[in-house]
Formats: structure tokens, C-alpha cells, sequence
């Protein structure tokens, strides 16, 4: 696996073309905190952002599966771009059912300033952020742990994390959130911000 972390991007994506899981789980490790960030800044909603988050590599692996991967220059591009256009869509379903409330989804997500100019100190704080999770995570008790080690570094489903424990769909989902109010109050306490810019 070490000499595949040497590879670019695009010989990793022809190398999961051709079969090679591994190939994907390195360009999955390279990106995942970066593309999940880059939801959370717009949906503001973790659950909504793991959603989305799941969604955008479901879609990266099938398009990719399908030979349909046009080397467009950077890979974090492309599949941000999957990500905006599930969130846009998200937003437009939101939109048509009627069920916006007014608490700041109705702003205009391709307009949002925050996109396209992060300075560099908002980029090193996201990633302290994502750092500071990682070691909250150790401060949760072992059910809640195994939850949200499966869905953000395993990129498991709730249907696959629920199987894989032994329990149901609801529980899987309930211990996901007990973990995430456990970790915003360790936080709290402790002085760690957790706000993504």
C-alpha cells in the first residue's frame, strides 16, 4: 500500500478502474476530511453532511465503476463538484416539498462567499477540527466509538454499520447521535471549537 500512496490522483482512479479497492481507500484517506468540511460549510447539519458525505462517494465509486471519470485535472474537484450538486439538489427537493424552515437553508448556496475565498487559516483550522474529532472520539463509550469510526473512516451505511453490530437501523442512528452530543459537550467543556469554517 506504500508505493500507492506515491501515486497521483489520476493513477489511482485508472488503478480502481481496474479493479483495485486499495486504490480508492488511499484516494478516500487523501480526501475525506477536505470533502467533508466542504459539505458541513454549506449544509451546516452534521447528519445532513454524513448523508450527503455517503452519497458523494457512492456516486464517485459508480461513475468511476462505469468508466465515466473524465480526467478533468484534480480529483478533489470532481468530486466536490458531485458533493455541490447533491447538496444543490438537496436544497431544490427541500424547496419543492415546502418544508424549508427559515432558520438559513434558503440562502443561495452557489452564491455563498464562504466557497470561494477560505483563506489558508480557515483550511488549517478545518483541519484542526477534523484532528480534535478524531481524538474525541476516544472519549465515547465503546458502542458509540465503534458507530462513528464505522461511518466517517469505514464510510460504512447505517444499514452496514447496524449489521455489523447486531442491531437495528434505529439503534446504529441513535447511538450516532448520542455520540456526536457527547463529543460537542466533551468539547464545550474542555474549550475545543468545533465550528468547520
Amino acid at each position: 500500500m506504500n508505493n500507492l500512496n506515491q501515486l497521483n490522483d489520476e493513477q489511482l482512479v485508472k488503478l480502481y478502474e481496474g479493479g483495485n479497492n486499495e486504490a480508492f481507500e488511499i484516494l478516500l484517506t487523501r480526501y475525506k476530511s477536505k470533502v467533508y468540511s466542504y459539505i458541513f460549510i454549506i449544509v451546516r447539519n452534521k447528519e445532513l453532511s454524513e448523508d450527503i458525505f455517503q452519497d458523494t462517494f457512492i456516486k464517485a465509486i459508480a461513475t468511476i465503476q462505469q468508466g465515466r471519470y473524465v480526467e478533468s485535472g484534480k480529483f478533489l474537484g470532481w468530486i466536490n463538484r458531485i458533493a455541490h450538486n447533491l447538496i444543490i439538489d438537496y436544497f431544490r427537493r427541500e424547496k419543492n416539498e415546502n418544508t424549508v424552515s427559515s432558520d438559513g437553508l434558503e440562502y443561495d448556496v452557489i452564491n455563498n462567499s464562504k466557497l470561494s475565498d477560505k483563506s489558508i487559516e480557515d483550511v488549517m483550522s478545518n483541519e484542526q477540527v477534523m484532528t480534535d474529532i478524531v481524538r474525541l472520539i476516544d472519549f465515547l463509550p465503546p458502542s458509540q466509538q465503534s458507530v462513528v469510526r464505522m461511518r466517517f473512516f469505514e464510510d460504512l451505511s447505517f444499514k452496514e454499520i447496524a449489521e455489523k453490530t447486531d442491531v437495528s437501523i434505529n439503534t446504529a442512528l441513535g447511538r450516532m447521535r448520542y455520540a456526536l452530543m457527547n463529543m460537542r459537550r466533551i468539547a464545550t467543556e474542555n474549550g475545543v471549537y468545533l465550528e468547520l469554517k
